[in-house]
């Protein structure tokens, strides 16, 4: 879904009541018997009891090493583990053999980008289907392009690429309002061999458009250029089913388990078949070989080749049990109800008028998350102020300094939905973000 605009009715609040009763950690209370209030999902999102279940029955009834044994309870294993990987291939409406799975999706972004600088070593595209190789090649006078809203996840792994390759790196700005500046696309030229962005800025908010026709998408085809998406903030909220299939104009994509109700510990790289064939093994090790000898190895067919040592099973397994869960409620139910909290959000902001909102004024261009300043009053005071009224939200800069500078803010405080979120929830935290201005004398 690239789209902004929800196709399903929210969730009724007594269906909401209902999933918030399958997450055990929202029945908590905080600082002094306080009921919690937890607006931190874009950070780490609660667990449902099915997640929690799935990880401690794999411990309890089939913990075995992956992929290695020939005993009942690797054979167990490593089905619960592959089965874990076909979940995830139908969430992204992929092939299970483009689904490779990642400590985070951190590392899913590191592993793409080392393929390019492994790339340039001697032998290490050989036997690679040309195209795809060409296109793996990266040195002086080619370009990679980024995005001035990224996390730096998905920046700092191209800057080290493009130090050690010596290509350029570029990037698309952002407009006052939090939106890419698509006016200045002249950035993707003949030149790029990588367009790398994020579907949603896990500051902002901010839905891109990447659809294949979109101009930033339209732009990077027109050339041949690689596109990576991070999908880290969106596949909680959005069907994203559609930037994988055919035609797309999207070759490869991250997202993370602890964001997706799932585990931490657990991540997910999805691409191309072509590409991951042509990709060099980003780790080396047990499990990803094909034949070893002392003189030299080859290596396993994708997905096993960039899956080296004992994998995270368990949490693959407690991950799927989290993408089920958001299959199973309807993702665009799912959008729908993110869609009602963020027009709540915005308007009870909107009756602040000392609480300044960054990114885009309408709902419909925006999810999962709504970023503020309250000028005058650092955001880690304005964070403290609400977590002693049992408020959880985000302070800082959210790993995205280059946005804050952009902006001309030094951090923000953050307010990010679930999917067990409320609307009495938001009207909580409007309340104790009215502490605000008495606390710090604030007049106006």
């Amino acid at each position: 879904m690239t789209s902004g605009r929800p196709t399903a009715a929210p969730p009724s609040e007594v269906e909401i009541a209902r999933i918030r009763a399958d997450f055990p950690l929202l029945g908590r209370t905080v600082r002094g018997g306080r009921p919690l209030v937890y607006l931190d999902s874009g950070a780490t999102s609660q667990k449902p009891s099915v997640v929690l279940d799935a990880e401690r029955d794999f411990y309890e009834s089939h913990n075995a090493a992956v992929h290695r044994g020939a005993h009942q309870l690797a054979e167990e294993a490593t089905d619960a583990f592959e089965a874990a990987r076909e979940t995830v291939a139908r969430f992204l409406g992929a092939d299970p053999g483009e689904v490779v799975f990642t400590k985070n999706g951190t590392e899913g972004l590191n592993l793409l980008a080392y393929a390019f600088s492994n790339a340039a070593a001697p032998g290490a595209l050989d036997g690679a289907d040309a195209e795809w190789a060409q296109r793996l090649r990266l040195g002086p006078g080619d370009e990679v392009v980024v995005t001035e809203m990224e996390h730096h996840a998905n920046l700092v792994p191209w800057q080290e690429v493009c130090r050690r390759t010596g290509a350029t790196l570029r990037w698309i700005g952002v407009t006052d309002d939090g939106e890419l500046d698509v006016e200045a696309l002249e950035v993707i030229t003949e030149r790029t061999k990588v367009v790398a962005l994020t579907h949603v800025s896990n500051v902002l908010g901010t839905l891109n458009d990447l659809g294949p026709d979109s101009p930033v998408v339209a732009a990077a085809r027109a050339v041949g250029a690689l596109v990576v998406v991070d999908a880290c903030q969106s596949a909680p909220h959005l069907d994203i089913t559609d930037l994988t299939a055919e035609g797309s104009g999207i070759d490869a994509l991250v997202f993370t388990g602890h964001k997706t109700l799932g585990p931490s510990g657990v991540g997910v790289l999805w691409a191309r078949r072509g590409l991951l064939e042509a990709m060099p093994p980003f780790l080396t090790g047990g499990s990803m070989i094909e034949v070893v000898r002392m003189e030299g190895s080859t290596y396993a067919a994708p997905p096993a080749r960039f899956e080296a040592g004992v994998p995270m099973a368990a949490q693959a397994v407690g991950l799927a049990a989290g993408l089920d869960y958001l299959t199973e409620t309807g993702l665009d139910r799912v959008h729908a109800h993110d869609q009602q909290l963020m027009g709540h959000t915005l308007d009870v902001l909107a009756d602040r008028p000392w609480v300044r909102v960054l990114g885009p004024e309408r709902t419909s261009r925006r999810v999962g998350a709504v970023a503020f300043v309250v000028d005058g009053v650092h955001p880690h005071d304005v964070g403290q102020v609400l977590d002693d009224s049992g408020v959880a939200v985000r302070t800082g800069h959210h790993c995205a300094w280059p946005l804050h500078r952009r902006l001309r803010v030094p951090a923000s405080t953050r307010a990010s939905f679930g999917i067990y979120t409320t609307l009495e929830e938001v009207d909580a935290f409007a309340e104790a973000l009215d502490r605000v201005p008495e606390i710090f004398g604030m007049t106006g």
